[in-house]
């Protein structure tokens, strides 16, 4: 087995990296946090969950909180398992 077999092609971008990061140690973010966190532009942010969202690594729920729309994220069971592997691969990786 290479030392890159468990190395996820969709976490390679910083922002989805950030993402990830950002949900693994929180039960969810806002779109604005997210945005604050990671120095990302709106439509940026946008196309980088919306990857996440179509390798159903995470998890969209959109809702109004007075009258202002507001959306959410988190991870996924199975992006929680392919982070871990992205982590545990990436880690081994730089112990090499």
């Amino acid at each position: 087995m290479s030392l890159i077999d468990n190395i996820n092609k969709a976490f390679d971008h910083r922002i989805r990296l950030g993402i990830m990061s950002i949900l693994m140690v929180n039960d969810y973010a806002d779109f604005n946090m997210l945005k604050e966190l990671l120095g990302a532009t709106d439509g940026n942010l946008a196309s980088h969950t919306k990857a996440l969202e179509k390798e159903d690594y995470i998890k969209v729920e959109k809702q109004f909180i007075g009258r202002k729309p507001n959306t959410r994220y988190s991870t996924t069971p199975l992006g929680k398992k392919e982070f871990q592997k992205h982590i545990d691969a990436l880690e081994k990786l730089i112990g090499k």
